[in-house]
């Protein structure tokens, strides 16, 4: 599968992005779906998950209650709606896929593809 995330972009600190990730290849309504997110200096860290049928979505607690992953599979589209973004939400945005779990994974290493990632950059 291939994975296309846009959306990213410059906002104020309070105001909102919706990220997209489009999948290509395979139908995503195989794939576990997650959001990670790596800030300049540091690692990489997991923001959010969702199970192959929405059912179950996983957050990241910094981004509970601002944060939304949901996930459209008849368009093979999953989403992160985030609002009251703060400076230090600030990051490349990636979208990641797993195909083999069997249940919802927070770690890099649970995720078998990945997009290219998009920029958010939030003001203060």
């Amino acid at each position: 599968v291939q994975l296309q995330a846009s959306g990213g972009g410059l906002v104020q600190a309070g105001g909102s992005l919706r990220l997209s990730c489009a999948a290509s290849g395979r139908a995503l309504s195989m794939y576990i779906m997650a959001w990670f997110r790596q800030a300049p200096g540091k690692e990489r860290e997991f923001v959010a998950a969702i199970s192959r049928n929405g059912g179950r979505t996983y957050y990241k607690d910094s981004v509970k209650g601002r944060f939304t992953i949901s996930r459209d599979n008849a368009k093979d589209t999953v989403y992160l709606q985030m609002g009251s973004l703060k400076p230090e939400d600030t990051a490349v945005y990636y979208c990641a896929a797993d195909n083999t779990g069997l249940s919802v994974g927070t770690l890099g290493a649970d995720y078998d593809y990945w997009g290219q990632g998009t920029l958010v950059t939030v003001s203060s």
